[in-house]
């Protein structure tokens, strides 16, 4: 009976929205929800909030940031996944979108069932650091020869992101004995990695910038596919491995019924604010890079990724529950 409800409460949102005149000059006529399913203050957040300003003003109405997480992203996913497909409330998330439904038996949304994608706003690589007391790591390869004696622990963001998916796909690759210690959050595994608590970590690039200049934590590899220009002297790690590369998407998508129309509306307004210099500034400071497709691009880049980390979870054995 709560599915019927949910299931009938859309449909009469689709029904009044399509029946509404002058959808494309009409939308919006309140405040949009963004959710972005963690906690406040990481790279997801910074993403969000950026877009937001630009957003309300070409819409001429608030776009609220609401961080919902828990569960791994899974909580506020499907919040928006059961959302009225009236364009007030989109989702902007990270690679968990399509890592969650192979690394948890349930992960309560269904990310091509619930959802439609707009698009895909910008992409990140995961840095591989140490603290400055771990001299004997200062490579991949050393990583590797430490974690074949002895299970070597590693902190990330937590289970699903892209450091521990990152940390797990070069398991595979190199059979590393690598072992997760998940944190709630970027903030929570850099206070661990710079406390000595886990000596090595994947975590996102911004913090560990300038954490490195002043000699906290030491840089070892990134998982793009190449150098980044924030940290030009830290090596990719398919230059070693070649093939190797791990990138954190950020996207928007809305509930699946969204109208095209207004799906492509917000797609365009979100590249317009995507192309803007402060935008682009900002997002390059913080080693983000911009993207931007159409939402039928980003479907199949979801396909992609989706098929790309249900093979990573079946061959490391990476399940949550």
């Amino acid at each position: 009976m709560h599915t019927v409800a949910k299931g009938l409460l859309r449909i009469a949102g689709v029904i009044a929205l399509l029946a509404a005149p002058g959808l494309g000059a009409a939308w919006p006529e309140k405040p949009v929800r963004v959710v972005v399913p963690f906690a406040a203050g990481g790279p997801a957040d910074l993403v969000a909030r950026l877009l937001a300003q630009k957003l309300s003003e070409q819409w001429r109405q608030p776009v609220v940031v609401d961080n919902r997480g828990g569960a791994g992203g899974n909580i506020g996913t499907a919040l928006v996944g059961q959302a009225l497909p009236d364009g007030y409330t989109l989702l902007l998330t990270t690679s968990v979108f399509v890592s969650n439904p192979s690394l948890y038996r349930n992960a309560g949304y269904d990310a091509f069932k619930e959802f439609a994608p707009i698009i895909l706003t910008s992409v990140s690589a995961t840095v591989v650091s140490r603290h400055p007391s771990y001299t004997a790591v200062n490579s991949m390869q050393d990583i590797v020869q430490q974690a074949r004696s002895a299970p070597l622990p590693y902190a990330s963001p937590g289970i699903g992101t892209a450091g521990h998916l990152a940390a797990e796909l070069f398991r595979t690759i190199t059979q590393a004995n690598l072992q997760q210690v998940p944190y709630k959050g970027a903030g929570p595994a850099m206070t661990a990695l710079l406390g000595g608590e886990v000596r090595l970590g994947f975590t996102a690039v911004p913090p560990v910038v300038a954490l490195s200049r002043s000699g906290k934590l030491v840089p070892i590899a990134v998982t793009s596919m190449k150098r980044l220009d924030v940290l030009p002297h830290v090596p990719a790690v398919a230059e070693t491995y070649p093939g190797f590369e791990v990138d954190n998407m950020y996207g928007l998508l809305a509930p699946k019924a969204t109208p095209l129309a207004l799906v492509r509306k917000i797609n365009a307004d979100t590249l317009a604010a995507l192309k803007s210099p402060d935008v682009r500034q900002r997002f390059a400071q913080e080693a983000f890079e911009i993207r931007g497709n159409t939402p039928e691009e980003f479907a199949q880049y979801l396909r992609a990724e989706f098929t790309k980390w249900a093979k990573v979870v079946r061959d490391s054995g990476a399940r949550v529950d």
